[in-house]
């Protein structure tokens, strides 16, 4: 994998001064580098990591487990794009399996997300069935354990 590319999956906030410095390159480079990422679509954009229980952004997040009947010379394809354009998704796979989307959705209440699955969703051409799972708490996100016991989450406390 580009080194550039395995420095920004580490997570860490750098600039590109420091990658070049860590990398033995010149900033110049990085800057040539990251600019040809964004322009073939490899580097989509950033993202922070986020403590959902540290913010109050009121919003109920489901997974959404939906199975397909293919299209005909087009499989799951034109289903799934056209399901990731809806507004409550936030992420949308292909999977192996039971099923064959797995939805992460957002919505400002339970039923705002029931509506979206019964009138959007289950409306959709080809759409069979959803099983949906609201999420209650997040224990870790995009690699980072969120915990509030002011450790790095390395390690679990161990009683005698």
């Amino acid at each position: 994998m580009n080194s550039v590319l395995q420095i920004l999956l580490a997570g860490e906030r750098l600039d590109t001064a420091q990658m070049a410095q860590i990398l033995g390159l010149k900033e110049a480079d990085v800057n040539v580098e990251l600019s040809r990422l964004k322009s073939e679509g490899t580097l989509l954009g950033w993202r922070a990591i986020l403590n959902p229980e540290k913010i109050e952004d009121g919003l109920v997040r489901a997974v959404i487990e939906v199975r397909l009947s293919p299209e005909r010379d087009g499989g799951f394809d034109r289903i799934a794009e056209h399901i990731g354009e809806f507004d409550a998704v936030e992420s949308c796979y292909l999977m192996s399996g039971k099923y064959d989307l797995l939805i992460f959705a957002k919505g400002e209440d339970l039923r705002s997300i029931a509506s979206f699955i019964s009138e959007r969703l289950a409306s959709v051409e080809g759409v069979l069935s959803t099983a949906t799972h609201f999420r209650l708490r997040t224990y870790k996100e995009h690699g980072q354990v969120l915990n509030d016991s002011g450790t790095n989450g390395d390690k679990l406390p161990v009683s005698p």
